[in-house]
């Protein structure tokens, strides 16, 4: 009886271990699991933030843009003079260049002013990767005539 008693105590004793092995396996794939679903969720962060940046850029871009536009209309009698690909000889369109070079990473501007008071304005900047972009916007500028 002895011998028997033994074995099953040894039956009961693989039987154990074994579960304890099973049950170590089931935790090491759910911690598995589980860091799969962190890494994803850094990854998405990653994205939106990326995502953020570059639509707060552009609505920057896009209310500059609008700046000068305004400011264009204001001075309307020196339209001329705010043309350029990189800088103007109006005085308000220098402010507003610098102010562009200070709100967007590597802002710059172009402004195009043809005769016939159309004008085309392209902002652009520059990504933290590297990446530029450009917000181009057009408008029309020109004193009413009576007619």
């Amino acid at each position: 009886m002895h011998a028997h008693h033994n074995a099953r105590r040894s039956r009961k004793k693989a039987n154990s271990s074994r579960s304890r092995g099973v049950a170590l396996i089931e935790v090491l794939v759910a911690m598995l699991i589980f860091m799969l679903g962190v890494l994803g969720l850094v990854g998405l962060q990653g994205s939106m933030t990326r995502s953020q940046t570059d639509s707060k850029m552009r609505a920057d871009a896009a209310n500059l843009a609008s700046e000068v536009v305004g400011r264009m209309w204001v001075d309307i009698a020196n339209l001329s003079a705010y043309a350029g690909t990189t800088t103007c000889t109006a005085a308000s369109c220098l402010e507003w260049r610098n102010k562009v070079a200070s709100v967007l990473p590597g802002g710059g501007a172009a402004i195009v002013v043809d005769a016939n008071g159309d004008v085309a304005v392209t902002v652009s900047w520059a990504m933290p990767g590297g990446e530029t972009h450009k917000y181009v916007t057009r408008s029309t500028i020109a004193l009413r005539t009576a007619s």
